[in-house]
């Protein structure tokens, strides 16, 4: 079964909706709708507008 992530178009960083980062605060199973708009990308400062949906097996 396919499952939906999020890739930074800047440095490749992968959001799992699986997983999500709660190092960061945002639970496992957080769909990308749900996190914050304020959140950017932990690995190069890239918003929310920067991540392309990837249907990955």
């Amino acid at each position: 079964m396919a499952k939906k992530m999020w890739c930074c178009q800047i440095c490749g960083f992968i959001y799992d909706e699986a997983k999500g980062r709660p190092a960061e605060g945002i639970p496992a199973g957080t769909a990308w709708q749900d996190v914050p708009s304020e959140w950017t990308c932990p690995d190069c400062g890239a918003d929310k507008a920067s991540f392309d949906m990837q249907m990955m097996s």
